[in-house]
């Protein structure tokens, strides 16, 4: 019986160091894939943290019902709070790939913080994948090879889709340009003069904001003096409701058209009475019909979370949507690598195939040269009532 005992006892530790063995030389085993998250959990834009864990919770656990990745591996999301911070998300993403050994790390909200990621990233060979900060630079960094992929909106498309629908909406003329004072500011500057001189649609002027400034009317009133007729907004919600505030202490009732920032808080809430004013972008809306996958998170969200029980209780949906579908994208990049080294999930998200995903069905979304997989076609656009971010003319 002695011998018979020992050899039961040592059956698991063969089987036990055999896939450790495995482990380390990159095959699939039964060990647990972890997904990285560095992102705002706290703060004005902790709105937006809470967004993308939903998202990215429910395509892992869809993913892991399935069978996993990797003949079997099951996927685990681990958080780490950057604070809107780039230092603290730069020792957050250090800590998830170093210690925590995740086999990508998705970004926030914030611009300033996923630029901070670019270099780390690639000095620590990690794919980053984005899901809301929209800089052009993240993932036109001039590296190579490039570990920066986005599934989200892209400044420079942005800047021209806001400038083109101030013109086809508002018939402006010299829209004016009032921006926050960070690097996703200067990223949409770049942007906006460009298509201005594509659209051959002149800017009244370019004028920048704190993200602490509450009173920004001087500002506003060198625009209005410059001859803005509509004007273009960039900012997350605090900074962004100031703004507003500032427009309605002068009295100065002008179009605005905004980027997605302004949804990631509670800018309905801070901004006053003129929130119902601005019109932004969004890169996909729970509101209208749905094809069959917004019909399943749709149902899976008001499984998960009692509160939601329409699309208008759905908080910062963007956030929701693109992390959903980057996650699904990420899956099958994984699949396509055979493995979670770096630099093979790197390369094969240019391989990922054809997905039907929430946002639109993505064929070849990665290109080489271009690692962003949504285009200006896609954006929607919408304002708020009350709460909700509700699709207007387009």
């Amino acid at each position: 019986m002695a011998l018979h005992s020992t050899r039961f006892l040592f059956l698991p530790r063969c089987l036990l160091l055999a896939c450790v063995a495995l482990a380390a030389s990159g095959s699939a085993c039964t060990q647990e894939i972890k997904i990285g998250l560095v992102a705002a959990l706290t703060g004005n834009s902790a709105l937006s943290g809470e967004a993308i864990t939903r998202g990215l919770s429910i395509a892992i656990d869809e993913v892991n019902a399935r069978g996993g990745v990797l003949g079997g591996r099951k996927l685990v999301l681990v958080r780490r709070d950057d604070e809107s911070n780039p230092s603290k998300g730069q020792l957050a993403a250090r800590e998830l790939i170093e210690k925590e050994n995740v086999a990508i790390v998705f970004g926030g909200i914030d611009t300033p913080v996923s630029a901070a990621l670019v270099n780390v990233m690639q000095e620590l060979k990690r794919p980053y994948m984005g899901v809301w900060a929209a800089g052009t630079g993240i993932t036109h960094n001039g590296k190579t090879p490039n570990y920066m992929f986005r599934v989200s909106a892209v400044d420079e498309r942005v800047d021209l889709a806001m400038m083109k629908y101030a013109q086809k909406v508002h018939a402006t003329k010299k829209p004016g340009a009032i921006l926050v004072n960070n690097p996703w500011g200067e990223s949409n500057q770049k942007g906006l003069e460009k298509a201005s001189a594509e659209l051959a649609l002149p800017l009244a002027g370019v004028e920048k904001y704190g993200a602490n400034d509450v009173d920004i009317t001087p500002q506003l009133v060198r625009l209005k003096n410059a001859g803005a007729d509509s004007l273009i907004l960039v900012g997350n919600a605090a900074p962004a409701a100031q703004v507003m505030k500032s427009l309605e202490r002068m009295g100065w009732s002008v179009p605005v058209v905004s980027h997605w920032g302004i949804s990631g808080g509670r800018f309905n809430e801070l901004a006053g009475p003129r929130y119902k004013d601005v019109r932004f972008m969004q890169t996909y809306s729970f509101f209208g019909k749905q094809n069959p996958v917004g019909m399943k998170v749709m149902a899976e969200l008001k499984k998960r979370y009692p509160e939601i029980k329409g699309p208008e209780d759905i908080l910062a949906p963007v956030g929701v949507a693109n992390s959903y579908d980057a996650m699904m994208l990420t899956a099958l990049a994984l699949d396509a690598a055979g493995s979670t080294d770096g630099e093979k999930l790197r390369e094969a998200f240019y391989k990922v195939p054809e997905y039907a995903g929430l946002i639109k069905t993505y064929k070849k979304p990665f290109k080489t040269g271009d690692n962003d997989a949504l285009q200006d076609a896609d954006y929607v656009w919408v304002q708020f009532d009350g709460k909700n971010a509700m699709p207007v003319a387009q």
